[in-house]
């Protein structure tokens, strides 16, 4: 089996968000370049504390990528803690995002390029809760499989990209091992604690990429704890390896394709969809909704 090993650690650096004083923000993917972080476009990091005086967000449209929203840490209708949201752009979406009352979250945002098969899908949006998220539960570990496939649980969610999302809670000292295809690129991301994946430590508050490997088959990452336990997420998925152009909210293959694109937006061609991550819009099963 091949073991997998940590390339390098960065220690996440947070500044003022677009929404103000009450939004900080970091960027965990996305000043690598798509060569490195291949099928992974953006991720960001967003601590809100916001005081609902006035909405924020609002209409934004989207085309050639696949959006994971995970809410790490909310409490309130328009931020579910445990939830995730999985949208699909497609062919071109215009996604209301809107925050109209107070909230406090935090929330982990994932663009993950379409491979170009799949970018003329319909757009659609799927949400799963936290009740709902296949888990597994023992004396020393607590993992969740948002999405993929991990430890013989399957998410309900049905994505265009293949990816793989985990969360992970481990008790002090203690070590798990996971098993992922060897193509597949990928990075950890710890929210508490302190674990080392082989010789390298990882601590709140840092990410790290997992080394590549250019071969087919399996590999398998071993998760240590430290004393203090920990808490952290794992994202893999397989690389598209074909070139991107990325302009704005849109992904696609050429500037002829961003440009007709574009023009879509402006002639009001594209599907409006709302999201829906408050508990009372929640699909239990990860169903779609149009």
């Amino acid at each position: 089996m091949i073991q997998r090993r940590i390339e390098n650690v960065k220690t996440l650096t947070y500044t003022q968000g677009f929404l103000g004083a009450g939004h900080q923000t970091a960027q965990i993917v996305g000043n690598q370049g798509f060569e490195f972080t291949d099928p992974f476009i953006v991720l960001m990091d967003d601590h809100l504390d916001l005081p609902g005086t006035e909405a924020a967000g609002g209409a934004h449209p989207h085309a050639g990528v696949e959006i994971y929203t995970f809410i790490l840490e909310g409490n309130s209708q328009e931020a579910q803690k445990g939830n995730l949201e999985l949208m699909n752009s497609g062919t071109g979406v215009v996604h209301t995002e809107e925050i109209k009352g107070r909230i406090q979250a935090r929330v982990l945002q994932l663009w993950v390029a379409l491979p170009p098969e799949k970018r003329c899908t319909e757009p659609s949006l799927q949400v799963i809760d936290i009740e709902n998220v296949p888990l597994i539960k023992t004396d020393d570990n607590e993992i969740r499989v948002y999405s993929g496939s991990a430890y013989g649980l399957t998410s309900p969610l049905q994505s265009n990209t293949s990816i793989i999302i985990v969360d992970f809670s481990i008790a002090k000292n203690a070590e798990t091992k996971q098993i992922i295809p060897a193509s597949y690129n990928g990075f950890v991301i710890v929210t508490e604690g302190s674990m080392r994946v082989e010789d390298r430590e990882i601590r709140k508050g840092q990410s790290a990429w997992l080394n590549k490997i250019d071969q087919n088959g399996s590999s398998e990452i071993t998760y240590k704890a430290g004393n203090d336990g920990v808490k952290f997420i794992i994202y893999a998925g397989e690389p598209i390896k074909s070139p991107i152009v990325a302009h704005g909210p849109f992904v696609a293959g050429s500037q002829e394709d961003i440009a007709r694109l574009y023009e879509s937006y402006r002639n009001s061609e594209m599907k409006h969809i709302r999201s829906y991550s408050a508990k009372y819009y929640t699909s239990k099963q990860g169903k779609t909704m149009n």
